[in-house]
């Protein structure tokens, strides 16, 4: 399904299917009055975005050790490699969804069930923010502790009352902060209304840092030479370019002219720089035309050289990146690498990647056009944010680094 339709059914089937569900979910409270039980099997969901599993990451590592837990996790099918890279979740521990149809989703859904049962899900925290369907997925776990983002006074969010912990969403605070304070409830024996009233400090979010070995990088290495053969690691330095984003937000793409103009300038300022223009092997194909449009010949089409629990590994030995706000930005936050995110309808102030980066973003007064109020549906289809960008600008933050 693509994501206008995903949308559309978690509005016009979510909304009733939680209102219904609320009044399910009370009934048997009410009639059961269930005993509480310690926390030790934490089922997170997070369905959509790949970068959220690198964010969340702190919070799923603070519950685990604070709770002496076992941790599980449900996610979207094509989303499940995002959550291999630190490997917090064994794999047995983690449940899939399929999206590509209706049916698939239901009948997953169904699975998902038994399967929470099957394991003794006693505690369910819903990291999205304000979808019905991970509502219902955490409404219906059996977990009798289930934390989550509640909308309380406002308007327009409403995705039923099956929480158990509702904690008030801060749409001034980074999303790992965010993250960090849907443990809390679990902590406390006082009730907060809202959840969660505590500070929640930098260090909180600090990202686990990922280490490969020398055979390891020395693989990635022998893949960059396959593509360019007079390769040498200890002269040339790795310059990555992440054109892409994903169809969940198509005007976070920085123009493309821009991206070539841009691999111009370090092509040719700087002998030394080998840039690859990475991205999944669908995206293989308009790598090439980007490629072709540079005409250099240190500058390669890279895409779908590696798998993803790969590309880690060739962030750790590479000099900088250059991506759009997307998955990217955020899985080098595990690596030393470099990274400067281009933003635009989305801020840095809230998703911003937890790793050695720079955010590059112009702050025009419609930024950020997108937030959890419209689902991150923006009816902008000129993205001006983006092309205020200038190749000037990026270029300086480069050269910067490239000169350090």
């Amino acid at each position: 399904m693509n994501v206008d339709l995903m949308r559309k059914i978690d509005h016009h089937v979510g909304i009733p299917l939680t209102f219904i569900s609320t009044l399910i979910l009370k009934l048997v409270w009410w009639l059961g009055r269930q005993t509480q039980t310690p926390v030790k099997k934490i089922l997170f969901i997070e369905l959509s975005e790949m970068g959220s599993t690198i964010i969340a990451d702190p919070a799923m590592q603070y519950a685990k050790n604070k709770f002496n837990a076992e941790l599980y996790f449900v996610i979207f099918s094509k989303n499940k490699p995002s959550l291999d890279l630190l490997n917090s979740i064994p794999q047995q521990n983690i449940f899939t969804l399929r999206e590509d149809s209706l049916f698939t989703l239901a009948y997953d859904a169904i699975r998902f069930l038994f399967w929470c049962r099957k394991n003794q899900i006693d505690t369910a925290i819903d990291l999205e923010l304000f979808s019905r369907v991970s509502a219902l997925l955490t409404g219906f776990s059996g977990a009798n502790k289930r934390v989550g983002f509640h909308n309380f006074h406002g308007e327009g969010l409403y995705r039923g009352d099956m929480l158990t912990h509702k904690v008030l969403y801060n749409p001034h605070m980074h999303i790992a902060k965010n993250f960090m304070a849907l443990i809390h409830p679990l902590e406390t024996t006082q009730d907060e209304h809202p959840y969660s009233k505590i500070i929640i400090r930098e260090e909180d979010i600090t990202l686990r840092q990922v280490e490969y070995s020398d055979e390891q990088k020395e693989y990635v290495r022998n893949v960059v030479a396959k593509c360019y053969p007079d390769y040498q690691p200890d002269t040339h330095e790795l310059i990555l370019i992440n054109p892409n984003a994903s169809d969940l937000l198509p005007q976070r793409r920085w123009p493309k002219e821009n991206f070539i103009e841009l691999m111009k300038r370090i092509a040719w300022q700087y002998p030394h720089a080998l840039i690859l223009i990475t991205g999944a092997p669908n995206e293989r194909e308009e790598a090439e035309t980007l490629r072709q449009q540079v005409n250099h010949e240190r500058c390669i089409n890279f895409a779908g050289q590696l798998k993803l629990l790969e590309m880690p590994i060739l962030y750790s030995i590479a000099k900088l990146m250059v991506t759009n706000d997307s998955g990217p930005g955020h899985f080098s936050a595990i690596t030393p690498l470099k990274t400067f995110v281009l933003f635009g309808p989305e801020t840095p102030a809230l998703y911003g990647s937890l790793g050695n980066s720079t955010p590059i973003y112009a702050g025009l007064a419609c930024s950020p056009c997108v937030s959890a109020a419209n689902h991150r549906k923006t009816p902008c289809t000129d993205p001006v944010c983006m092309r205020m960008i200038t190749v000037d600008e990026v270029f300086a933050q480069v050269e910067h680094e490239l000169q350090s």
